[in-house]
């Protein structure tokens, strides 16, 4: 697999585009871009010398169980990647200073965060998910909770997971079946079990802190009737010091598409005897908004999988097309002309480009609204913040996984039936991606909280101010290229205006239409982004950045008007065949 590339031109360029006045941000004068500039720097450094290397090691070992020490072992060169990781702190670069952190912004922790998922998906799932348990002990757990655990998780000794999913829970998270019983010390018995626990076991921290769902004795029904546990492998008293084993232990992992190198386990609690120790986090019965904490940080985590995975598979996809002498290419007198030079291969590669540029520029600006929710001195500004960021997440979630899956095949295609191979790595990238959609929530289950709880926020005027903004941004661009935009812009607003009007009275016509209205505004906003890029590079000898914002509007953009009737067609045509015909019979 050719060698990764940390694109440290590409992530300054969209965070002076996105978010040009991170240091002006209260208490985040440190953000400066010549530190940020040696931030990235260093990190893309450990990215393509240690971690990216463990890629491809990683994919073809796999992780093993040692049913004798109840634990497993990841792939050659794991632990050392991660004591590199730990030993440089990254993990704790948007931390909070009060637990160790470096305190910078949300938006440039992520920056960091898609090299590490570029050079080894599976491997940056672990502090992945650690980050999400931060932001839930930060804001949900006790001052001793915050002082045992914290401390450790953001230096990377510890590590943590979410634990939600059961065999008869999944999306369907209210039918969760583990139990809760509190003891005569205050601690609380965990008994059930849990699948598809990402990093739920193994060898690279002293420690594993579990996130656990579990319904106390007498608690109701559904989700009002969930609370939330720290169950940690290894008890930790009360000055932070790790005791005995608790009784939690992997019983197998999944033998998964892609993600090899991911323990994806199931885990039992109180196999052993009264039940796994465990600490309430939060109040009894309100689990569901300490997860949410986790899950919506978590959101946004994943939905960076889609430009991480994207970036990868197109430095590999355009080395190879600059490379592969295939056919002869129609205009030019060359007969050692590359694969690049056919107008089919450049269109796959420039939609390769365009969209990881418009997924990374979504991010950050999704990143960017939670940073000034957070620190913006104003009441007001930070509770508008919080709106963006509200909006811009299932966007960021759905519309960069599902393009993920569609870049990454792309560079499958490039490639050709060479891609079809494990050797190019083209493969691999392609099935690590397929999950994210899937992950933390569904795709179609974001589109529902984008119709049923986003655009209505101020009814509707949140999405009508952000509409407004782009109609004002296209106002600059040549005709051209305004035009398409516009065009996507309206459609934005006629659809979002029926799903608001017919979203009591007709549930189920707005539901069958909520997924591609998710894509439509999605690719309004990317639409947006790049139009913000083609005005930056205008002036400039910046040629590529120029040309793929042109593409976008011009190509991809147009795409998503006919998306209009599928949001506004109904249901009818979705419920006139029988769930016998569906099956065939």
């Amino acid at each position: 697999m050719l060698a990764y590339r940390a694109p440290l031109s590409d992530l300054r360029f969209s965070l002076d585009l996105v978010a040009p006045g991170l240091h002006l941000l209260p208490g985040m004068e440190h953000a400066d871009r010549a530190t940020v500039d040696e931030l990235l720097a260093e990190f893309g450094r450990l990215c393509t010398a240690v971690i990216a290397p463990t890629n491809p090691i990683g994919d073809r070992e796999g992780v093993i169980v040692d049913t004798v020490a109840s634990t497993i072992r990841t792939a050659s060169g794991f632990r050392e990647a991660y004591r590199a990781y730990v030993d440089g702190g990254w993990g704790a670069v948007a931390a909070s200073p009060a637990y160790g952190g470096g305190g910078f912004p949300h938006t440039v922790g992520l920056a960091i965060s898609e090299m590490l998922e570029s050079s080894n998906i599976a491997f940056a799932l672990c502090p992945m998910l650690t980050q999400g348990s931060i932001d839930a002990l930060t804001h949900w757990g006790s001052e001793s909770q915050r002082e045992r655990y914290l401390g450790k998780l953001v230096a990377g000794g510890w590590s943590g997971t979410m634990n939600l999913t059961e065999p008869d829970a999944g999306s369907d998270v209210g039918a969760l079946r583990t139990r809760a019983t509190q003891a005569s010390d205050g601690t609380w018995r965990i008994t059930g079990q849990k699948i598809y626990i990402t990093w739920g076991e193994h060898d690279l921290t002293e420690n594993i802190v579990h996130l656990v769902l579990a319904r106390v004795d007498g608690a109701p029904a559904g989700t009002k009737g969930i609370s939330c546990f720290i169950v940690p492998k290894f008890l930790v008293d009360a000055d932070g010091a790790i005791g005995a084993r608790n009784d939690v232990r992997v019983i197998s992992t999944e033998h998964k598409m892609g993600l090899h190198a991911s323990p994806t386990c199931a885990l039992a609690f109180g196999d052993a005897g009264e039940g796994a120790i465990g600490e309430l986090i939060g109040e009894v019965n309100d689990g569901m908004r300490v997860m949410f904490t986790m899950m919506n940080n978590a959101r946004l985590a994943v939905g960076q999988h889609g430009p991480a995975l994207a970036e990868r598979a197109y430095q590999l996809a355009s080395a190879h097309a600059l490379n592969r002498v295939q056919g002869r290419v129609v205009g030019s007198n060359n007969p050692g002309a590359t694969i690049a030079g056919h107008p089919d291969v450049r269109r796959m590669l420039f939609t390769m480009r365009a969209y990881t540029e418009a997924m990374r520029h979504l991010i950050f600006l999704n990143a960017l609204a939670i940073d000034e929710s957070r620190t913006l001195a104003d009441e007001s500004a930070r509770a508008r913040a919080q709106e963006q960021a509200d909006l811009y997440t299932p966007l960021s979630k759905a519309w960069c996984t599902d393009l993920g899956n569609e870049v990454t095949s792309l560079g499958v295609q490039v490639f050709g039936g060479m891609g079809f191979c494990e050797d190019t790595g083209a493969a691999q990238l392609y099935r690590d991606v397929r999950i994210a959609a899937i992950y933390e929530g569904t795709n179609g289950i974001q589109a529902l909280d984008l119709i049923g709880r986003k655009i209505g926020m101020r009814d509707g005027e949140v999405v009508r101010e952000l509409l407004g903004e782009i109609r004002t941004c296209a106002d600059q661009l040549p005709p051209q290229l305004s035009t398409p935009l516009l065009a996507v812009v309206q459609a934005s607003e006629r659809t979002s205006a029926w799903l608001l009007e017919n979203g009591r009275t007709r549930p189920r016509d707005t539901m069958a239409g909520a997924t591609p209205f998710l894509r439509l505004l999605a690719t309004t906003v990317g639409g947006w982004l790049m139009a913000r890029q083609f005005l930056a590079v205008a002036d400039t000898d910046d040629v590529a950045r120029r040309a793929t914002a042109e593409f976008f509007l011009t190509q991809l953009v147009p795409q998503a008007t006919a998306l209009e009737a599928q949001v506004t067609a109904g249901v009818g045509v979705l419920d006139a065949v029988s769930d016998a015909l569906l099956a065939g019979r």
